[in-house]
C-alpha cells in the first residue's frame, strides 16, 4: 500500500513511523510546504528548550527509512490537489496543522505594536512567512493576551538575559532586535482566573526562577484559593499552590552587593499575571497609528473549573503598553475545496481520524483536534489515526489490489506546474549548513530564514 502525509511536524511523522513500524509493506511519501521539515518542533518549540526538539532524531530515522520518502517545498491545494493525491495513493493522511491565528476582533487590534503570538513565535525561531516582523520593542511595558504555555515563552524571551539566548537557536536578527528592546515590563492577561490557566508548572517554575526578572503576583487575586485547591487534579494543584506561594512571599532580605543592589534599584525586569480582564479596545496614539494602551473589561467568573465563563461586569480598566500580544490560539484552515472542513470548530470533521465522508482520507494533529497539547498529545492522536489506517487496509476498507504509482504520478504533474520538490538529502545539506554557521557564532545552529537562500544552498 501506498500511503501520504500530507505534513511534516509531529504529526505528520509520528503518522508515519506508527504505518512504517506496524505495516512491514506499506510506502510512505510526507508531502511539506516548505523546504525543511518538523513543523512546529523547527518553529514553535522556544529557542531555549532544545531539549524539547530532540525529537527531531526519531523523525529523521523515519525519513531515512528505505520505505518512506519525503518531498518539501510542495504545497498541497495548490502545486497539487488532495483529489490528485487521492487518485496516487491507496490512503492519504491530512496532518498540516494549524498555520492561522485566533483574531481578537476588537477595534484597534491592527494597529502597529499588535501582534498574534503566532506571528511573533515564527519571527524569533525563523519561520520564513514571519521574517521581515520587525517588532518595536521601543516600550517599557508589554501586554500579553493569554495563559497559555505560548504566553510564557514569549515573556520569558523578552525578558530573558541576552547571555542566555546567545547560546540557542534563536535567529540572528531577532537576537539583535531584543539586545536593543526597552521592553522591561511584561503582563500577562487572562479572561478567568489562577485555577483556569492554561500553562503547566513546568513553565511557570522556569518564568519564576528566570535570572534579573522578578514576579509581581497580586496576593488578592489568590485569597481562598487553598481551600479550593483541595478538589482539583494533582497538576491544577501543584500549579495553583506554586502562584500563591510566589504571590505570597515576601522576598528575603538577602545580602547585596552593592552594585546588583544599585542595578536593581535602577530598573529590575518584572513580569505578571492579571485576571477576569478581557480586551475590550487597543488604545491608539494621538495620531491613530500606534498602540499606546489597551481597555479591558472585568468579568466575573460563572460555574468552577476548567468549564468556568468569564461574565462582563461592567467594570473596565485602561492599562498603558505600548506592545501587545495576542496568544489566544492557533487555528487551522482548510486546505482543498474536496476535503470537509468546520468553519466554526477549526477542524476536519473526523471519526479516530477517518475524515467524514471521504473514505481513503484521513487527519491527524491539530487539524484533527483542534490546536491544543503538547508534542506527546499529538504523538498519541497521531498513533490513533495511524491505527484506524491499518485497520482499514486489513479489513479491506482499503482497496489495495489497484496498483497505485504513489509520486511517480505526482511527479509528473508537479513537473508539468514547474514545482521541484527538495529531498530530506536536500534537507540534511541545509542543516549542515545552519550547524556550521551555528558553530561559528557559538550557538547549536543559525538557520536560514529566507526560503529562497534555502533553495540556492541545495542547487535548486
Amino acid at each position: 500500500p501506498r500511503v501520504c502525509v500530507v505534513g511534516s511536524g509531529p504529526a505528520g511523522f509520528y503518522t508515519a513511523q506508527h504505518i512504517l513500524k506496524h505495516h512491514g509493506g506499506a510506502q510512505v511519501d510526507i508531502y511539506e510546504k516548505l523546504p525543511v521539515p518538523f513543523g512546529l518542533v523547527r518553529f514553535g518549540v522556544a529557542p531555549d528548550h532544545p531539549e524539547v526538539k530532540n525529537v527531531i532524531n526519531t523523525f529523521t530515522q523515519t525519513a531515512r527509512s528505505e520505505r518512506c520518502a519525503y518531498y518539501g517545498n510542495v504545497t498541497v491545494g495548490r502545486d497539487v490537489t488532495v483529489p490528485e493525491l487521492q487518485q496516487a495513493y491507496h490512503a492519504v493522511v491530512l496532518s498540516y496543522g494549524a498555520e492561522d491565528n485566533r483574531v481578537l476582533g476588537i477595534p484597534g487590534e491592527n494597529l502597529s505594536g499588535v501582534y498574534s503570538a503566532r506571528e511573533f513565535v515564527g519571527w524569533y525561531n525563523g519561520l520564513p512567512e514571519n521574517r521581515d516582523l520587525k517588532p518595536d520593542l521601543s516600550c517599557e511595558t508589554a501586554l500579553i493576551l493569554g495563559h497559555g504555555n505560548v504566553a510564557l515563552d514569549i515573556a520569558r524571551i523578552l525578558l530573558s538575559p541576552l547571555q542566555l539566548l546567545r547560546k540557542t537557536d534563536i535567529t540572528d536578527s531577532s537576537l539583535a532586535a531584543l539586545a536593543c528592546s526597552k521592553v522591561k515590563r511584561v503582563w500577562l492577561v487572562g479572561r478567568r482566573g489562577p485555577l483556569q490557566v492554561a500553562f503547566t508548572i513546568k513553565e511557570l517554575r522556569e518564568m519564576i526562577n528566570l535570572p534579573g526578572a522578578r514576579a509581581v503576583l497580586n496576593p488578592a487575586d489568590f485569597t481562598g484559593l487553598e481551600s479550593a485547591v483541595k478538589d482539583p487534579p494533582r497538576p491544577r494543584k501543584r500549579l495553583t499552590e506554586l502562584m500563591i506561594k510566589t504571590a505570597l512571599e515576601k522576598p528575603g532580605e538577602k545580602p547585596v552587593e552593592v552594585e546588583a543592589a544599585a542595578a536593581q534599584a535602577a530598573a529590575p525586569r518584572e513580569w505578571g499575571l492579571k485576571f477576569q480582564r478581557s480586551p475590550q479596545e487597543v488604545l491608539p496614539t494621538p495620531d491613530g497609528r500606534r498602540a499606546r494602551g489597551i481597555r479591558m473589561g472585568l468579568t466575573r467568573l460563572e460555574g468552577s473549573g476548567d468549564s468556568a465563563k468569564a461574565i462582563p461586569t461592567g467594570d473596565v480598566e485602561e492599562l498603558e503598553c505600548g506592545l501587545v500580544l495576542s496568544s489566544i490560539g492557533y487555528r487551522s484552515l482548510p486546505l482543498d475545496p474536496a476535503v470537509p472542513f468546520d468553519t466554526k470548530r477549526g477542524v476536519i470533521p473526523n471519526s479516530s481520524g477517518r475524515v467524514e465522508g471521504v473514505p481513503g482520507l484521513y487527519c491527524s494533529g491539530w487539524v484533527k483536534r483542534g490546536p491544543t497539547g503538547v508534542i506527546i498529545t499529538t504523538m498519541n492522536d497521531s498513533f490513533d489515526t495511524a491505527q484506524s489506517v491499518l485497520e482499514d487496509l486489513q479489513g479491506g476498507v482499503l482497496d489495495v489490489s489497484p496498483s497505485r504509482e504513489g509520486f511517480g504520478a505526482v511527479e509528473s504533474i508537479l513537473r508539468s506546474r514547474g514545482v521541484r520538490p527538495v529531498s530530506f538529502s536536500d534537507w540534511e545539506k541545509i542543516d549542515t549548513a545552519e550547524v556550521a554557521r551555528g558553530k561559528a557564532a557559538g550557538k547549536p545552529r543559525e538557520k536560514i530564514v529566507d526560503p529562497a537562500e534555502m533553495l540556492r544552498l541545495i542547487g535548486h
